[in-house]
């Protein structure tokens, strides 16, 4: 028998989490007392229950009953049950955006703010997260692209580094994005905004993907910080960091920024890596146009 334990922040997704698994096939259990992981985990491997693949939601909500999280996990191990952990977070300023969208109080903000209870909640966590075999941030992944990556995790069976990686594409004149990690300017490369026939177009359309990628220097561009990735990304993972978050610009982050963006994410996934490609001011020029 498989046991999963999915914990985390609150408002980081454990039970979207946990209905993904359901749907493939995961016998699930939400807000479990650690204390009965130990006797949850002997009635599910008695004889006859069949029961391979089990996930057990655990979380703050449970008060003081999950100070006894580490206990049940030591004893799960001297009983011989394989049991990770997957660990959900988000950022801070995601999570409270996430709560005033739903109207829900944190659990630990009780005569206090959401931020402040998620700071609380951040510092009680900090020692199981450091403990855990998968972390996912989700702060920028759209909900289809989490149930692909637990898809990949826990029925593909595929490797998995904790690293989410994000590739941006963007338009400097509608600002860097504010979470960007590593920033590169790609207005050096030849616009396709100044042929008639690829104005209208996008680095998504296959006549400005080919322009683009047409020259010499968006190949040995793309090269190059494909390689320093390469490099930086090991050092990343050793240093625990968990999202890392690539941004390409151009003018309009319409034609040039999408094309390297989305040639360079496809080598990223080619790679191994996990990653996400995002589009942000693709749409931008329509809109203004308007």
């Amino acid at each position: 028998m498989k046991l999963l334990i999915v914990t985390g922040m609150s408002g980081a997704g454990k039970s979207t989490v946990l209905k993904f698994l359901e749907d493939y096939n995961f016998f699930c259990i939400d807000n479990l007392p650690p204390a009965l992981m130990m006797k949850f985990a002997e009635l599910c491997y008695e004889k006859g229950w069949e029961i391979e693949k089990v996930a057990v939601g655990i979380d703050i909500r449970g008060g003081k009953l999950f100070d006894d999280f580490f206990n049940a996990l030591e004893e799960l191990k001297a009983n011989g049950y394989d049991n990770k952990i997957l660990f959900l977070d988000a950022s801070d300023n995601v999570l409270v955006k996430r709560y005033k969208e739903t109207r829900r109080l944190h659990p630990l903000s009780k005569g206090g703010t959401i931020l402040a209870g998620i700071t609380k909640e951040r510092e009680l966590l900090e020692d199981i997260k450091e403990k855990s075999d998968y972390i996912i941030d989700t702060s920028n992944i759209l909900t289809r692209e989490l149930k692909e990556q637990i898809k990949k995790i826990f029925i593909d069976n595929m490797d998995f580094e904790n690293l989410m990686i994000t590739v941006n594409s963007f338009g400097y004149k509608y600002g860097i994005p504010m979470d960007s990690d590593l920033v590169f300017d790609v207005r050096f490369l030849p616009n396709p905004f100044y042929i008639a026939e690829l104005k209208e177009y996008t680095g998504n359309d296959d006549p400005v993907y080919n322009y683009v990628m047409g020259f010499e220097e968006s190949n040995e561009f793309l090269e190059k910080v494909v390689n320093l990735l390469e490099f930086l990304i090991p050092y990343y993972i050793r240093e625990g960091k968990n999202q890392l978050v690539i941004s390409i610009g151009c003018t309009g982050g319409k034609h040039r920024s999408v094309t390297i963006a989305k040639a360079l994410g496809n080598e990223l996934i080619c790679a191994g890596h996990s990653v996400i490609i995002n589009h942000n001011d693709i749409e931008k020029d329509k809109k203004n146009k308007k």
